[in-house]
């Protein structure tokens, strides 16, 4: 009889479809290697994943497309509004330069810090304000959450690198492998 020491476990790593149709991205629309980012703007792993995505994004430039997705964590006070605005400033193109600026100050989200980006980054802060005011954007927050959950992410940063799960703020050598293993 078999015991379980015995028994040889291979794990293969099975592919999640990530549905990001409407969904922000950096890099060309048919690159070879699609990595699809669920995070929150208040998270400090974040933070550091954001620098390590960059990293990425020069080390592959042509060949990698990034994915944006929001995930705000309840216990982060100030995520559901800094999505929110993310997606306010994606109405106005400006999406990416949203998300660095909120990453590059993590400890100021509040409306009233998030109203001022908008108005730093030159959008159309009227549009801005009653977009965040309003609410307008919490469905669209809501539905890249519930894909989250779909495919199984429960924390921040998570991320899906063809479909690879690759799990928190790792190295960008843990990233690159997973690339490099998809572009061979």
């Amino acid at each position: 009889e078999e015991t379980e020491e015995e028994e040889e476990v291979i794990i293969v790593e099975e592919r999640v479809e990530v549905d990001y149709s409407n969904d922000p991205f950096i890099g060309p629309e048919d690159a070879q290697v699609t990595i699809v980012e669920f995070s929150d703007f208040e998270c400090p792993f974040c933070s550091r994943a954001y620098e390590t995505v960059y990293e990425i994004k020069e080390a592959y430039e042509g060949q990698v497309k990034i994915v944006f997705k929001n995930f705000p964590l309840s216990f982060h006070a100030n995520a559901q509004k800094a999505a929110e605005a993310s997606e306010c400033a994606y109405d106005q193109g400006k999406f990416w330069e949203m998300h660095d600026i909120m990453f590059e100050n993590q400890d100021a989200l509040s409306v009233d810090d998030l109203k001022s980006y908008a108005e730093e980054l030159g959008l159309d802060t009227e549009a801005f304000n009653e977009c965040l005011d309003s609410g307008a954007k919490a469905t669209a927050v809501s539905e890249d959450f519930n894909a989250g959950n779909e495919v199984g992410v429960t924390g921040t940063p998570a991320f899906f690198i063809n479909g690879i799960s690759l799990v928190g703020a790792q190295p960008y050598e843990a990233f690159q492998a997973i690339i490099d293993a998809e572009l061979a």
